[in-house]
């Protein structure tokens, strides 16, 4: 097995407080690499792979040929034939920054000289728009009528929270009754990092949310369970759960071509404030980024709808002018 990989994944849990699925995919990352050393076709991942169990299919490589595997000209190997593989240069990106961290650890235990993810040349990756969805379809979407019944409602609800709070799919997923402070009318989350926020509450949700949760008590009389949002069985929600809903809710409906996910949700959230005058670092902060270049992304939506707004309306702009 890869006798240093559980350490690993141990100092990403307790020290770095990485999510779950952060761990799981940097798990993935190294032990995709050592399946390519050993010629083992990518596919689903076997044994414990992605549960944070080390797999077993690497039992017959010795602790010293792991370290010893990791040399730039492997990892530029397993970085072009996953290309070769059609997978994009992000996905490609995001590989290398978790075999990154995995040798930095083994520099930190004294089992590397260097980190040769370093001498990497990445990937260049096409500039992609943030996706989102226009206001005006949004609002059609909650001006429809909906069913007073708890599974309906908690549906319109999971799409109200992702678009009027830019939750994360995981922070809607693990959120509570008791996150919400109803007096100061905020949620307070625990995102990535373990780091908390207070998100505002805008009047038209907490009314809503009131609604939501008066439902929930009566369709769950007898529920302990603090989880604010519930399956139809009562049971904690999930990440796929969450998908569904969101694909449900918006498939079918004029404004919501493309893509259908909770981050698209998130996306616009940040959009229109910032279509709407909110600052940069106001924004920043509601959506719990790290640092102001992750928002500034949002400038680029913003000024492709000022560019659109500017030839519709500028008299010189206009064919002819």
């Amino acid at each position: 097995m890869l006798v240093y990989l559980n350490g690993f994944l141990d100092y990403l849990r307790v020290q770095r407080r990485y999510s779950p699925r952060t761990v799981s995919l940097y798990q993935d990352t190294v032990e995709r690499f050592y399946g390519y050393m050993l010629g083992q076709e990518p596919g689903k991942p076997a044994d414990g792979a992605g549960k944070g169990e080390p797999s077993d299919r690497f039992r017959d490589l010795a602790p010293g040929e792991q370290i010893s595997l990791l040399t730039a000209l492997n990892i530029r190997g397993f970085v072009a034939d996953g290309l070769d593989r059609g997978l994009n240069a992000r996905t490609m990106n995001l590989m290398l920054s978790g075999l990154s961290g995995y040798c930095n650890y083994l520099l930190r235990q004294g089992l590397l000289d260097e980190n040769p993810v370093k001498k990497i040349y990445r990937p260049k990756e096409k500039k992609r728009l943030p996706e989102f969805y226009r206001e005006e379809a949004l609002k059609e979407y909650f001006s429809r009528p909906v069913s007073p019944e708890y599974p309906s409602l908690r549906n319109r609800m999971i799409i109200m929270i992702l678009y009027a709070t830019g939750m994360r799919r995981a922070e809607v997923v693990n959120l509570k009754v008791g996150d919400l402070d109803r007096a100061r009318r905020i949620f307070r989350i625990t995102g990535k990092g373990d780091k908390t926020r207070e998100i505002p509450v805008i009047p038209l949700l907490f009314e809503n949310i009131l609604v939501y949760l008066q439902a929930r008590k009566s369709f769950f009389e007898n529920c302990t369970s603090d989880s604010f949002f519930l399956t139809d069985k009562g049971e904690t929600l999930y990440l796929q759960f969450v998908n569904k809903i969101v694909k449900d809710e918006l498939s079918g409906l004029e404004g919501f071509g493309g893509k259908k996910s909770p981050h698209v949700l998130r996306h616009s959230f940040a959009t229109h404030l910032l279509n709407n005058g909110a600052d940069l670092n106001s924004i920043k902060e509601v959506l719990g980024h790290a640092s102001l270049a992750a928002t500034q992304v949002y400038t680029h939506n913003s000024f492709e709808q000022l560019k659109k707004i500017y030839i519709t309306a500028h008299p010189r702009a206009k064919k002819g002018g």
